[in-house]
């Protein structure tokens, strides 16, 4: 069965859901990389919530989410575009020991530093358009809350979530109360009302429950007695944006003499994507090629493994 998100409308209110499962995505991920159990749990809730938040982008481009750690665990990054194509990466510092039942701020915020991050980055950027970017500090006890507390805070949206992964699944409910548009004290009412209600059904779903129940079943479960709108479901899936040419341009940028100089070192430069894996290899005759349209020279670090 094709991974799913499904978008719900309570009728007559203004508080709107999405219940989105990700079992094949989730699986490709996992393929790239053997990360320690607590790591695959917040690393697979990232994945779900960041499905969730790309299904209502107003643009042509991808939300990146990204928790930087003080802890055991230095980054994790999960990107999403609007038509719902997901990558994801965690990266552990050198010999960290990660128990199965550490938490959130065990992980990522031994030490207060950790931060949070959301980048909304447009496809089409017009001239001196740059990516927005919200970074706030890692307040909450799991994913969800870390992300509840930055949609409050910058995106002023009552926003609940809940998640839940495994080694098999990742699956996530959110609920948004939309802010009115001339509405009368009735209507307010109505939609204060219809959003408790919401939110107390929505409350009673254990992890275990969660996780075990497809999306459809939990939708009647919990809202059997509510007149809910259900749109045309959409399917995520795992796609990478990595790719020759985007290694190439990352090459041109590093310049002509810190490229030969790396050559005259290595013979071959090999940069391996930390989403999917794939190496891309640039030889000697590459790099002349690269550099023979647009030469550019601007020094930065010495090549190796990066993202894309």
């Amino acid at each position: 069965m094709a991974d799913t998100l499904q978008k719900f409308m309570f009728d007559h209110s203004l508080v709107r859901g999405e219940l989105v499962e990700i079992s094949d995505t989730w699986q490709q991920v996992q393929a790239r990389r053997d990360y320690p159990a607590a790591v695959k749990t917040m690393l697979g809730e990232m994945l779900a919530a960041a499905a969730l938040l790309s299904a209502n982008l107003k643009f042509n481009g991808a939300i990146i989410m990204q928790i930087h750690g003080d802890g055991p665990v230095q980054l994790l990054v999960v990107e999403c575009d609007a038509s719902l194509k997901l990558r994801a990466m965690a990266k552990l510092r050198d010999e960290a020991v990660v128990a199965d039942d550490a938490s959130l701020q065990q992980l990522v915020n031994l030490h207060g530093e950790g931060r949070f991050a959301i980048t909304l980055d447009p496809n089409d950027k017009m001239p001196g358009q740059q990516a927005y970017q919200g970074i706030v500090a890692l307040d909450g006890e799991s994913v969800a809350a870390v992300i509840e507390n930055y949609m409050m805070r910058s995106e002023q949206l009552d926003t609940r979530l809940w998640l839940a992964a495994n080694d098999k699944v990742a699956r996530g409910l959110l609920l948004q109360k939309l802010p009115g548009e001339g509405g009368t004290t009735m209507q307010a009412g109505s939609d204060n009302d219809m959003w408790d209600r919401s939110v107390m059904l929505a409350s009673t779903l254990g992890n275990e429950e969660l996780l075990s129940t497809d999306i459809m079943t939990l939708l009647q479960r919990l809202y059997w007695e509510e007149t809910v709108r259900v749109f045309e479901p959409r399917h995520p899936v795992f796609q990478c944006s990595c790719s020759r040419e985007r290694v190439g341009n990352m090459l041109k940028m590093l310049g002509r003499e810190e490229v030969d100089s790396a050559l005259d070192e290595f013979g071959l430069l090999a940069v391996s994507c930390e989403f999917c894996g794939q190496d891309y290899g640039f030889d000697k005759v590459d790099c002349t090629q690269l550099f023979a349209a647009e030469p550019i020279a601007v020094a930065i670090q010495a090549p190796g493994s990066v993202q894309h």
